[in-house]
């Protein structure tokens, strides 16, 4: 691949497309706003995550929503590997 073309891996996804991870919903106690960023943090590329804060907030969900053992988003991804980059956006959507 030439130096000054930038790899793209999938189509890219519509506002419409980002909205759609707002509709999950929990089976269990974990919290319908933790519920959502998880599936978003799971099925969305660090940008279009970016994205879906936005919405997320727009939406008036809470950005520190905890499951049955009481952990946050930041919580229960902070050991994986690429969580230093979801853990910034979270921390730029809090303000």
């Amino acid at each position: 691949m030439r130096k000054d073309k930038k790899q793209v891996i999938g189509d890219e996804i519509g506002d419409e497309q980002i909205k759609l991870f707002l509709d999950f919903e929990p089976v269990d106690a974990t919290s319908p706003s933790l519920h959502k960023l998880i599936k978003a943090y799971r099925g969305l590329r660090i940008d279009d995550f970016e994205r879906f804060l936005g919405f997320f907030k727009e939406a008036g969900l809470d950005l520190d929503g905890k499951d049955e053992h009481g952990l946050t988003f930041v919580e229960v991804i902070k050991d994986q590997r690429n969580a230093a980059e979801y853990i910034e956006l979270i921390e730029k959507a809090r303000g």
